[in-house]
Formats: C-alpha cells, sequence, structure tokens
C-alpha cells in the first residue's frame, strides 16, 4: 500500500512539471485536427467512389 502511495505522489509531482497547452493552442489544435479528419473522410470516400465504380465496370 505503501509502495501505491508513493506512486501516486511521484506521479503528481511530475504532472506538475508538465508544460500543459493554453487555452487558444489546445482550441487551435482540435481544431486542426477536426479540419484534418473531414478532409481525410472525403479524400477516402472519394477514392473509394471511384475505385468502387471502375471496378463496376469492370466486373
Amino acid at each position: 500500500m505503501n509502495v501505491v502511495i508513493s506512486f501516486i505522489k511521484e506521479a503528481w509531482a511530475e504532472l506538475k512539471l508538465v508544460s500543459w497547452l493554453t487555452v487558444p493552442q489546445m482550441l487551435a489544435s482540435t481544431w486542426l485536427v477536426i479540419m484534418l479528419v473531414i478532409v481525410m473522410s472525403v479524400y477516402i470516400g472519394a477514392v473509394d467512389f471511384l475505385l468502387s465504380k471502375i471496378i463496376g465496370f469492370l466486373v
């Protein structure tokens, strides 16, 4: 039990040393990820659609 408490105290001390993002940085990163997911989804959907049409013509 003492080992668990020691681990938690050490982990908490390390978390205080972490350089956390500011709110504007976090929001900018979140929007970037959302936009990239949308762009990649459209791209993969378009490639899938085109390949299915090409395979449909061949079969």
